[in-house]
């Protein structure tokens, strides 16, 4: 029996290390890929004496250092983020189908956002990466309110993921209204943001998302043991010492910061927060938040690098919104989700 359970540890133990090991061998395939791919194309030993050793061409040392490089990393930051949002969202909810995009979360914070970049530029003033971050966390906020007050009228789950796509429909009507009638100069790069991209990333960005996303990430760290007992059943979290309100709160809260510097940086980005905590637990073959909760942020990252990469390259030099490919690979995920659980009820 004790050979046994000593067996069974080990089969997980290395399922996680196999796991974690793809994902950091396709994090660095990846990321080489995205520096090496481009208009421009550079060699691999250019890069690596560009990045190493500071020597190489000015122009490309330019691209990979001002260009290419934040917008890998942010590519990777904001993927991560997303997809931790989407798996707190699943354990608050306790529905594997519940998302930022889908509750409508992200299209609120895009409309804050808009609204927010469309006053200040239209008084030639500049707007803050946290000033954009404020308005996003306070856009998602709103959008979570509403959810959560059709949820105590609405008990059924998909009754109230159709209110969610509700609100994130109306919420986009009033920024596509907005953007339509605001002055063109005020709104340049607005409408290919509102769709979803990573062009134009700057290390000024990237280091304020870094410190956002990095605070959350340790927060959800420190609940880890919350969020196991949780997913248990509230009655068994109580009983363990959980104060349920507090913690629900704390969930809402770390979820739409995520959220929120993910679309004040890179817009909306659709389906990545609910596929990729799916498909990480269906590898992992586990949903313990110590395992989960790093796997997710590293597999989301992994994801939107790839989509950007394709995004990039598929008809270059014409660019694809950040959301056409995430969509393309992550709604049959979602459709998927969905029949598998309609099987398992039947």
């Amino acid at each position: 029996m004790q050979q046994d359970f000593h067996m069974e540890n080990f089969k997980r133990r290395s399922r996680y290390i196999l796991v974690f090991a793809v994902l950091l061998a396709a994090f660095l395939a990846i990321t080489v890929l995205n520096i090496n791919t481009g208009n421009v194309d550079i060699s691999v030993p250019e890069i690596l004496r560009i990045l190493f050793r500071g020597t190489g061409g000015a122009t490309e040392y330019n691209i990979i250092w001002k260009i290419r490089l934040p917008r890998i990393l942010m590519a990777a930051i904001l993927g991560g983020a997303l997809s931790l949002s989407g798996f707190l969202l699943q354990t608050f909810f306790e529905n594997p189908i519940a998302g930022p995009f889908v509750l409508g979360i992200s299209s609120g914070a895009k409309m804050v956002v808009a609204l927010t970049m469309i006053y200040f530029l239209g008084r030639s003033r500049s707007v803050s990466s946290y000033t954009l971050i404020v308005a996003a966390f306070l856009g998602s906020l709103l959008t979570i309110g509403f959810i959560l007050l059709f949820s105590r009228r609405l008990h059924h789950m998909a009754t109230l993921l159709v209110a969610g796509i509700m609100v994130g429909y109306i919420c986009s009507a009033v920024t596509d209204f907005v953007i339509t009638f605001a002055e063109d100069s005020d709104i340049v790069n607005l409408h290919g943001w509102s769709q979803g991209s990573f062009s134009g990333m700057s290390w000024s960005n990237v280091a304020v998302a870094s410190v956002v996303v990095a605070v959350t990430l340790l927060i959800t760290f420190f609940l880890s043991k919350p969020i196991g007992a949780y997913q248990l059943g509230e009655a068994y979290a109580q009983s363990m010492g959980v104060n349920i309100k507090a913690f629900r709160v704390a969930l809402i809260l770390l979820s739409s910061i995520l959220s929120a510097c993910v679309t004040a940086f890179a817009g909306p980005i659709s389906f990545v927060g609910i596929a990729v905590p799916y498909l990480i637990k269906r590898c992992l073959n586990t949903s313990r938040p110590l395992v989960v909760i790093p796997g997710t942020f590293l597999g989301g990252g992994v994801f939107c690098m790839l989509c950007d990469l394709i995004a990039r390259t598929a008809f270059a030099p014409l660019e694809l919104n950040i959301s056409t490919v995430t969509s393309i690979f992550g709604a049959p995920i979602v459709i998927f989700m969905m029949l598998k659980r309609q099987k398992g009820r039947q």
